[in-house]
């Protein structure tokens, strides 16, 4: 076993990952790491204090909770499908992203943030919308 070295405690697990370039990029790094099962990498498509609207009716908050949530969902190896974007609206650092679940059942949404170094990150989640009752 490798001792820790005192570098190990600075380096932020966030910040190996490819990061999103357009807004759109984060729904394709989304599937592309949902489906290869790497829960940590999930997260980093995430702020710190992001808020996820999920499991159905609760909230998720933060990055490590949303890390810890996809390490259970992930468990069961679901696979997921690249879902067409809808147009994505840009008001200066802050842009709504969205898409049409292929099955018809609503729709998804997420408000992702500009970073300094000019990524984007989500900052609210709403994976799942479903049409009212009429």
């Amino acid at each position: 076993m490798r001792e820790r070295d005192e570098r190990d405690e600075r380096v932020d697990p966030y910040e190996r990952y490819e990061k999103a370039v357009r807004p759109e990029d984060l729904t394709r790094l989304f599937v592309e790491r949902s489906n290869a099962g790497d829960a940590t990498g999930v997260a980093a498509l995430y702020e710190e204090g992001a808020v996820m609207a999920y499991p159905p009716g609760r909230t998720t908050v933060g990055r490590e909770a949303i890390r810890a949530l996809w390490e259970r969902v992930l468990a069961d190896r679901p696979r997921f499908e690249p879902e067409p974007p809808l147009s994505t609206l840009v008001g200066g650092d802050l842009a709504l992203t969205s898409t049409p679940p292929r099955d018809g059942a609503g729709a998804r949404a997420q408000v992702v943030r500009r970073q300094p170094d000019g990524s984007w990150l989500r900052v609210l989640d709403q994976p799942e919308f479903t049409p009212p009752r009429a």
